[in-house]
């Protein structure tokens, strides 16, 4: 997890695109981690959710997967990942 922690804002990163964040929403339902979990500010409809507050939100969603058995599944998608697919510091 910690690894994964620290690729997140590697490179000035802020969080995956909105397609890609969706697309671990489907791993956390079906393994039933989803309970409780804010959804992405970039699915949420929080457009001008500041940086910070879009990394955190991508940690508290990787803390959650750990804490729920479901870390590996999720750990995938961000690992999977090109720099295309995220977006950075620059970007806000």
């Amino acid at each position: 997890m910690d690894e994964l922690l620290q690729r997140v804002p590697a490179d000035a990163r802020v969080c995956a695109v909105p397609e890609r964040w969706g697309q671990m929403l489907p791993v956390r339902r079906r393994e039933g981690a989803a309970l409780n979990l804010p959804p992405p500010l970039v699915l949420a409809g929080s457009w001008d959710a500041p940086a910070l507050r879009r990394t955190l939100r991508l940690e508290e969603h990787i803390r959650h997967a750990a804490a729920h058995g479901v870390l590996s599944d999720v750990d995938r998608y961000p690992r999977g990942l090109s720099e295309d697919d995220w977006a950075h510091l620059r970007d806000f």
